[in-house]
């Protein structure tokens, strides 16, 4: 007790669980961990990179007696599962009294919302599939990828780089990445009807006759090519830094690359640019969003609840964007908007066009058949586009009405 009676506050332990590890990444956590301590609490990491092929989940972490305070998930099958259980806090009240909700796009209104509930905090919208480019090699060797109105455009100056010396695709050839690269060419080939028919939260078996499936291992076969032989195991931002260094003329990956080259030192349009796959008929966006754990306390669920405000606060949204290289989640954090990130903002204007990342919408496991065909299909350059197809037949799993995971 103080001499004047009140009671001393007490800082709150406020355990983050999260799998991120890049630079960019970490510095747009420290963001958040900023708030968090400028509010009296204490920020107590529990990281267990994505990229290690762990899989753990908070669910597992809860099995374990580990369980974290808040964590950032996207699959909505978690978030069913804790709600269930009522261990999760939910933000309707929350996010109607800070008058959030207006502010947002409606794919993350949607996002956030699962069964009716407001259950996620959103923190990023990223669009998956972008291309980040090196402006000294396409100027060295005459081209400009803003030209580009087709992938096959875009292959034919490939070609012009690898001729200069230069690697044309700088890319890891991790699981993940793949399965990020087959779905971004099933938006960019097969448009809305065929991405939301393969990953929809109730498969359509028909989608895998579809010709444009077909030639979306017709293109994997073809970055598979352009790859150099380093790329088994390379790691997305080590895949980066060597467009960012003058090795490879691109990478395709998710627009968090913008991170990356911003934390290099390097500026938008004098050393990089940034485009959507030429030619795109769709755009998957991914919104990486936190869940906030019921504590046992009101001391701790007043923390956690603070967590919150200040992962949607104006102000945080545009630092941690800037950090992150992601794209302000909410309208009123955007001030000046750099290029890349105006791109994914007309995309959401556009009807149809920018959908949701198969993790905030279909199976687990039909995404893990679909990774694990893509990453067959990719390591036997024998194998044929007909075959790998045929595997997806044969491991067809999607019953009608099955739980989204």
């Amino acid at each position: 007790m103080t001499l004047l009676g009140a009671p001393i506050a007490q800082a709150e332990h406020l355990v983050v669980f999260h799998d991120w590890r890049s630079p960019a990444e970490l510095a747009a956590l420290n963001v958040l961990r900023h708030a968090v301590e400028d509010n009296g609490d204490q920020w107590v990491p529990l990281a267990i990179p994505h990229d290690t092929n762990a899989n753990t989940t908070v669910l597992d972490l809860i099995a374990l007696g580990t369980s974290p305070n808040v964590f950032l998930h996207m699959p909505p099958a978690i978030y069913r599962t804790l709600h269930k259980r009522r261990k999760l806090l939910s933000l309707d009240a929350q996010f109607a009294a800070n008058g959030l909700l207006e502010n947002l796009p409606e794919v993350v209104r949607d996002t956030i919302t699962i069964d009716g509930r407001i259950l996620k905090v959103p923190a990023t919208i990223h669009a998956d599939a972008t291309i980040f480019y090196n402006h000294a090699i396409a100027a060295e060797i005459g081209i400009d990828p803003r030209d580009w109105t087709s992938l096959d455009a875009m292959w034919r100056d490939m070609e012009a780089a690898r001729d200069a010396g230069y690697l044309p695709l700088a890319i890891g050839a991790q699981t993940w990445q793949i399965g990020y690269l087959t779905h971004s060419l099933v938006a960019t080939l097969g448009g809305p009807d065929l991405y939301q028919a393969l990953y929809g939260a109730t498969p359509d078996k028909a989608a895998l006759d579809d010709p444009d499936l077909a030639e979306v291992f017709v293109w994997l076969r073809r970055f598979q090519q352009a790859a150099d032989p380093g790329a088994r195991d390379r790691d997305w931002n080590v895949a980066t830094n060597m467009v960012i260094s003058g090795q490879a003329l691109m990478q395709i990956q998710g627009d968090w690359m913008k991170g990356e080259w911003r934390a290099a030192g390097k500026q938008l349009d004098t050393d990089y640019g940034c485009m959507l796959l030429p030619g795109a008929r769709a755009l998957p966006v991914t919104i990486d969003s936190w869940g906030l754990m019921n504590a046992t306390t009101p001391a701790m669920n007043k923390a956690v609840r603070a967590f919150a405000d200040a992962v949607v606060d104006p102000a945080n949204q545009a630092a941690f964007a800037a950090a992150k290289g992601s794209t302000p989640i909410r309208f009123d954090a955007q001030g000046a908007v750099d290029p890349c990130s105006g791109m994914l903002l007309s995309a959401l204007d556009r009807p149809r066009f920018a959908l949701p990342t198969p993790h905030l919408t279909a199976r687990a496991d039909w995404i893990e058949q679909i990774w694990a065909t893509s990453q067959a299909f990719w390591s036997d350059e024998t194998m044929q586009p007909q075959t790998a197809i045929a595997q997806l037949k044969a491991n067809w799993n999607a019953p009608p009405g099955a739980a989204v995971q």
